[in-house]
């Protein structure tokens, strides 16, 4: 940490933390910090007093302050310590200064300025690191440009009369979803996150920038939350609700969806709702696609790349018609329907095509669980998932038992295997294979 007075650094003051739980090995090597190093140090709650008065009256600043900020208030919050403090964020200054570039992560910050770094990814070089920015910044873009976006993104977040501050304050800094009601109880918005207290209050901030989010932040009366374990369980449990509860603020995740695939048949093909379909059904269909319309546009753009008949595939305005069809005749269909090719060739090419959609095949022998963990309650949460139907989630071997014996069909929902196929795809995840009883 570097303390900061008149435009000159006045103090440093950095040490290492016990956090008392093994180092994931990701962080050692990008920290380089082993467990070996913080063996002995002092827990957060030995440094928190003195620590707080270092703070107290100061502007924090960091690069990402909300996230850094929220780590603090929760564990001054564990040691009986209330934090409150103006923060400047960095990145953000970065984006209101230096509008003409794409990226503004501390690296890139760094490398853009020609910035010295000794100790990238440890809290004190990275902190004098992001002194050297502010500097550059002044001295480039002006002191009173950088003085007067300091202080504009340096504003607290300016709650409506309505809320109270301890409505805030008792959401934790933690994965889950949170939902903002109105008037009479009416949802507005439902949204999640890995830190759910500075996600809300990220809408009331006063660079709000568009209409619609200075109204939401206007209309907010009450607040909801639910915590969750780690980012997955945040995920599903926003995309659910989003559907069943349909806020009036919430855009994406409502459109309603007929999701559907390409059935082949002999040399045809036909659109079959996924609905329709049981679980190796499903596993047969060619491609995903959330619409009718979606699909046949898909299906348009292999055609015109394979040169494919779309008339003897069953598609097309001359679907029932015999002899040539009209794509044929402005070249896009390679001549199956005029006799110009043979069904083999088609079929071949229409193979080879359909191998490059995506496909809904399970690679596990049945359902499967996968777990987070929420160190910091020592709580443990199992998603039960079954041939990409997320059947719920579970606390106890009870209720992981509950939901893989239940006899009910699992609708299978497009956002759900989206973001299951994404999370399983990065190979981080704690995957258990669940056994039904026979």
């Amino acid at each position: 940490m570097l303390e900061v007075d008149g435009g000159s650094i006045a103090a440093e003051w950095s040490t290492l933390v016990d956090p008392q739980t093994p180092i994931p090995p990701a962080i050692q090597a990008l920290t380089g910090i082993t467990d070996a190093m913080v063996a002995g140090a002092p827990r957060f709650a030995e440094l928190a007093e003195g620590l707080h008065e270092r703070l107290a009256g100061r502007v924090f600043v960091a690069h990402n302050a909300r996230f850094d900020y929220g780590f603090l208030r929760q564990e001054f919050g564990r040691a009986g310590l209330e934090f409150e403090a103006k923060t400047l964020c960095t990145v953000k200054l970065s984006r209101r200064l230096y509008r003409e570039y794409p990226r503004h992560n501390l690296d890139s910050v760094i490398a853009r300025h020609g910035l010295r770094c000794d100790s990238r990814h440890r809290a004190l070089g990275d902190a004098r690191a992001v002194w050297e920015f502010l500097r550059a910044a002044a001295e480039e873009r002006g002191t009173d440009a950088l003085a007067e976006a300091a202080l504009d993104l340096a504003r607290m977040p300016s709650l409506p009369a309505h809320l109270e501050r301890a409505a805030i304050d008792a959401i934790p800094e933690a994965p889950g979803v949170y939902l903002l009601y109105g008037e009479q109880g009416a949802l507005l918005y439902v949204g999640k996150s890995l830190a759910m207290r500075s996600r809300v209050l990220s809408h009331f901030a006063a660079d709000q920038r568009s209409p619609r989010a200075r109204e939401l932040a206007r209309d907010v009366r009450t607040i909801e939350w639910q915590r969750s374990c780690g980012e997955l369980g945040a995920l599903l449990a926003e995309a659910a609700l989003v559907k069943r509860l349909r806020p009036a603020f919430n855009r994406m995740l409502r459109a309603p969806e007929a999701p559907c695939g390409f059935a082949l048949e002999g040399a045809r093909l036909r659109i079959e709702r996924l609905e329709d379909c049981d679980a190796q059904g499903r596993e047969r269909l060619h491609g995903l696609f959330r619409s009718r319309r979606s699909a046949l546009a898909a299906l348009r753009g292999l055609a015109d790349a394979e040169r494919l008949c779309l008339q003897s595939l069953g598609f097309g305005e001359g679907a029932v018609r015999r002899g040539a069809c009209f794509r044929h005749q402005i070249r896009r269909c390679a001549g199956l329907c005029a006799g110009r090719e043979s069904v083999q060739a088609h079929q071949a090419r229409l193979a080879a095509a359909l191998a490059r959609l995506e496909t809904l095949r399970w690679p596990w022998r049945g359902p499967i669980g996968v777990v987070e963990t929420d160190a910091a309650r020592a709580a443990t949460e199992v998603h039960v998932i079954d041939r990409w139907c997320w059947l719920g989630s579970a606390r106890s071997d009870a209720e992981v038992a509950q939901l893989v014996e239940s006899g009910a069909r699992p609708r299978f929902d497009l956002d759900h295997y989206r973001l299951l196929s994404r999370h399983l795809g990065k190979g981080r995840a704690r995957v258990v294979e669940l056994r039904r009883c026979t």
